[in-house]
């Protein structure tokens, strides 16, 4: 067990929430996603600009040289002009930016006296123009969380990135739909000691984005980034976390990693490797592989394609160390090779024989680059030129093996583990937005927002508890969910009982979303719908979860037509009465056998058959009369 304090864990969040207004950040168009083939689409190649000093970004340039060519998609109706960076940017979107004024006073921050929309350049495809436009709205404020007092440093508000929807060779499609839509970023300071720390505190900024009640739900809304250190380690950024639940594990493994790389180093160190004795001495070996039974290498071969190898002194037994769960250092050597030698992967000494390659040929590549005991070698079939380039960053790799953690990027995968995404950024990567003017931030409208606060998270618990009468922990349930403003909605409007409400919106919901259910497809409208159906006897609530399924199912359909396509609809009384007089029938034998008390099974028959088409107190009642009728005459 990790003793996170004592190796010094120190954790910085941001959060990244898409605002729920009516238009995009600089343009008219909707925030909204479309489904099917796009109308058109145009391609862009991007390349990195100097800073105002003339300085490059690393992260930048580290982008440009994978010489990616960038597809993109879109429709007229949710892109324009501006997402294709053909027309210069709108005036910034007001109501986005009120929202992020109310975040900010909800968080005592200050707000600053002038917005200036900056530009961060981006070019790994996700922005038409080679740059994500952003910008301050407030400084400073905290969120207290345990007790614990959380500085914030700075709320942005920016525009979202396009969607990544494909990747072939090299080439990527994007969708320009999601750019644009704004969003804003709290960031703390890294002040966080624990994994279990940062989930509380993600789950309470969380919390009160979403009290706001202006903010979009669902997978893709929300997404979080980690700023995560410790003691003789490295600053590693980690970008992209989009489910809560995963946060700590994620700060878990990355801790795990860390410790575990600066293991290899202390061995290195022990074996007397510098990172000067890593050399670029890489050595053709393909000779030793031209009976190989491997496929990978078979195939390269066939093609016209070389093997290569580089020695690594020392590294023998730490290429294939686990340094987090799943994961070793010749992952991550793998990963920069794939990144900047576009090659499928690489091959260690560590991990043969294996995967076709034989023992015999493991010795002959160690013996051809001049390897003693301790050391290990590394192996890549390509076209020469990538051989050549996924071996330096091989050396560079291990070069930084010896000095411990390097600093970098990583984007968070779905397991909680990490992988290598770019160098971390500079300071050369933020300039001034000259197409968008200042806004003064005056305390008239510092006031008009504060008039316009919403109640905190604890304090809408405490009302929905009181005025609902639902247990407590289906009210931080319900709020959680960001569906509170739609249950009071639909508990007004209906006799629909709040508990079942609540349990709908939230843990039915949940396990949807588990089987696979796209319940960010359902309308705030047509859920009320089926709510409305259910006050209405026109489908029991036992047959909601599929009810929404078909909906999710099929994006336009009304509640109405799910009920007949499924034959979900509520039967009368007499339907009801006429099938329980021949269930009753049928099972004389029970009813004579136990008379009265054949009420039990009798209605788990009749509730598995009618489930979702009636009332269960209805049958019961209907039940209980035909057995009254019908054991007199049989006794």
């Amino acid at each position: 067990m990790v003793d996170y304090r004592r190796v010094g864990l120190k954790v910085g969040l941001e959060i990244h929430q898409e605002l729920d207004t009516r238009h995009k950040l600089f343009c008219k168009c909707p925030p909204e996603l479309f489904k099917g083939e796009p109308e058109f689409t145009f391609v862009r190649r991007l390349r990195p600009t100097q800073s105002e000093l003339g300085e490059v970004d690393p992260a930048a340039l580290f982008e440009f040289e994978k010489g990616k060519t960038i597809v993109y998609e879109a429709t007229e109706e949710t892109s324009c002009l501006v997402e294709m960076d053909e027309e210069p940017p709108g005036p910034l979107n007001e109501e986005a930016l009120d929202i992020c004024l109310m975040v900010a006073l909800m968080l005592g921050s200050r707000p600053v006296d002038e917005v200036h929309v900056m530009r961060k350049v981006v070019i790994d495809g996700s922005n038409t123009t080679g740059f994500q436009r952003t910008c301050v709205v407030a400084l400073g404020g905290e969120i207290v969380v345990n007790g614990k007092r959380v500085p914030i440093q700075h709320i942005c508000l920016e525009e979202d990135a396009a969607r990544k929807v494909g990747e072939e060779g090299m080439t990527v499609r994007y969708r320009i739909d999601r750019l644009g839509i704004p969003l804003i970023e709290v960031t703390t300071a890294p002040v966080l000691e624990t994994p279990h720390e940062v989930g509380k505190v993600a789950l309470a900024i969380g919390r009160l984005l979403r009290a706001t009640g202006r903010v979009k739900r669902g997978i893709g809304t929300i997404r979080q980034d980690l700023n995560v250190s410790i003691r003789d380690g490295a600053l590693i950024e980690i970008k992209g976390v989009q489910k809560l639940e995963l946060l700590p594990k994620v700060v878990e493994y990355e801790v795990t990693r860390q410790l575990s790389l600066l293991e290899i180093r202390d061995e290195l160190r022990r074996r007397g490797i510098k990172p000067e004795d890593i050399r670029e001495d890489f050595v053709d070996v393909t000779d030793v592989f031209k009976d190989s039974k491997s496929r990978v290498i078979r195939k390269t071969l066939k093609r016209g394609g070389v093997v290569m190898a580089v020695k690594l002194p020392g590294f023998s037994g730490l290429i294939g160390r686990e340094i987090c769960p799943s994961r070793r250092l010749g992952t991550e050597m793998a990963e920069r090779a794939m990144f900047w030698g576009r090659v499928g992967g690489i091959f260690h000494t560590d991990e043969l024989p294996a995967y076709g390659i034989t023992e015999r040929e493991k010795e002959a590549v160690l013996k051809a680059v001049g390897a003693s005991e301790l050391d290990a070698a590394v192996f890549v079939a390509a076209p020469r030129e990538n051989c050549v380039d996924a071996l330096k960053a091989v050396v560079e790799r291990a070069r930084e093996a010896v000095l411990g953690v390097p600093s970098e990027t990583r984007a968070a995968n779905p397991d909680g583990t990490t992988r290598y995404m770019r160098p971390r950024p500079g300071a050369a990567r933020m300039y001034p937005e000259t197409d968008i003017p200042p806004i003064v931030i005056t305390p008239e409208r510092v006031e008009r927002v504060r008039s316009m606060l919403p109640e905190m998270p604890d304090q809408a618990v405490r009302r929905v508890v009181s005025k609902y009468g639902i247990n407590e922990v289906l009210a931080w349930k319900l709020v959680d969910s960001g569906y509170l403003s739609l249950f009071e909605r639909i508990a007004s409007k209906t006799a629909v009982a709040p508990s079942f409400i609540a349990a709908t919106l939230t843990e039915t919901f949940v396990s949807l979303r588990r089987d696979g259910v796209d319940v960010e497809a359902l309308t705030d409208a047509i859920i009320e719908d089926v709510f409305t159906l259910v006050d209405r006897d026109v489908m029991a609530k036992e047959a909601v979860p599929d009810v929404f399924r078909w909906l999710a199912e099929h994006p336009g359909s009304t509640a109405e037509e799910a009920v007949e396509e499924l034959g979900l609809r509520m039967l009368s009384r007499e339907e009801v009465a006429d099938r329980v007089r021949t269930l009753v029938r049928e099972r004389m034998d029970l009813v004579r056998r136990l008379g009265s008390r054949a009420v039990k099974p009798l209605m788990g028959e009749v509730m598995r058959e009618l489930r979702g088409r009636a009332k269960a107190n209805m049958i019961y009642e209907i039940l209980r009369e035909e057995l009254e009728n019908v054991i007199p005459k049989e006794g």
